[in-house]
């Protein structure tokens, strides 16, 4: 299977999806003006990524500095998508990264992790000097 990679713009996130390391990563800013376009081969690829059943954990770095409320929705729905995925058996751990003073990214990953019922999800924060 072939990784996915979009690099970021001024107003949606780079994307880095490996199959191989079995790492997924989101990092940026998530604004795209139509978010259901932009997230949609970010889908299909995951759709086909979690069709190996039982592989060895995949881990899911996610950085966004700031996204708008249909970004939400999106990460959402792929958090559901993640949730399948473990009741399929495949071990699925989430690393929620933020800036230790943006108290916004904080919040949304605390409501995010509080509606997730089974996948590891980790709250990250990092200062300046990894900014």
């Amino acid at each position: 299977m072939e990784n996915l990679i979009i690099k970021a713009t001024k107003s949606s996130p780079a994307i880095h999806l490996d199959a191989q390391t079995r790492i997924l990563e989101i990092t940026g800013e998530s604004y795209p003006e139509n978010a259901a376009k932009f997230y949609a081969p970010i889908f299909e690829w995951i759709d086909l990524f979690f069709r190996q059943k039982n592989g060895p954990p995949v881990t899911v770095n996610i950085t966004l500095h700031y996204f708008n409320s249909s970004s939400s929705k999106i990460l959402m729905d792929i958090f559901d998508r993640f949730e399948k995925a473990q009741a399929d058996g495949t071990p699925i751990i989430v690393n929620w990264r933020y800036h230790e003073e943006n108290d916004t990214a904080v919040e949304c990953g605390e409501e995010f992790k509080e509606g997730i019922e089974c996948i590891a999800f980790n709250m990250v924060g990092f200062c300046d000097e990894d900014y």
